[in-house]
């Protein structure tokens, strides 16, 4: 099982390999050069004479863009149950904070068959799922490489099951319960015997 699991992650890892030169997103962002009575626009495509779907206030921070249009002047984010895209020119990037664990302050990630969901916080990931109670999992190791937003991290965690294993990789990925995107992926098992789940992850909670 766990050569299996080794040989999943590897391939996982060269995948996202690939892919991680094109991309530095997600990210987070502040909401910047809104007046105080106004709000930013959130619209259906990237185009300023697209449809307006919702809005930020002024003030708004700890925005999740998920990644840039081709020009690079919109960013696709979040709206309820769907996506929607942002101008660039109001959102300043507040970076991706990382915690004394070596991950992201905040991240949250979600699964189905069955429905789970993963919080992390000091070195603890929470775990809840329809099929099994709640259970914490400590961080033992939680290896980057070493490459500036390079999101990737190989996770050695102690559960009530003994061991557990999971892989972050940046990869476009949908939680199968909304229309929402998210930029990251997690292959992950809770104990040494357990199936591999498969999931989505944000830099912020939902």
């Amino acid at each position: 099982m766990l050569r299996f699991l080794q040989t999943v992650l590897i391939s996982a890892a060269l995948v996202a390999a690939g892919a991680l030169s094109a991309q530095e997103y997600p990210q987070l962002f502040d909401v910047v050069d809104v007046s105080s009575d106004d709000v930013l626009n959130i619209r259906q495509e990237p185009s300023a004479s697209s449809d307006i779907i919702g809005t930020l206030a002024p003030d708004a921070t700890g925005i999740e863009v998920i990644m840039l249009n081709s020009t690079q002047r919109w960013g696709m984010v979040n709206n309820n149950e769907g996506t929607g895209w942002v101008s660039m020119r109001y959102m300043q990037g507040q970076g991706v904070h990382i915690d004394h664990f070596n991950m992201p302050v905040g991240l949250s990630c979600y699964g189905t068959e069955p429905f789970w969901s993963l919080h992390s916080d000091r070195g603890v990931w929470h775990f809840d799922s329809l099929n099994d109670p709640a259970a914490q999992l400590e961080i033992d190791i939680a290896q980057d490489s070493g490459i500036a937003q390079d999101f990737r991290r190989m996770v050695r965690l102690t559960g009530p099951d003994g061991p557990a294993t999971a892989f972050i990789y940046p990869a476009a990925c949908n939680d199968g319960m909304s229309d929402l995107a998210f930029g990251l992926s997690i292959s992950l098992m809770t104990g040494p015997s357990a199936p591999m789940l498969s999931g989505c992850c944000s830099l912020g909670t939902r």
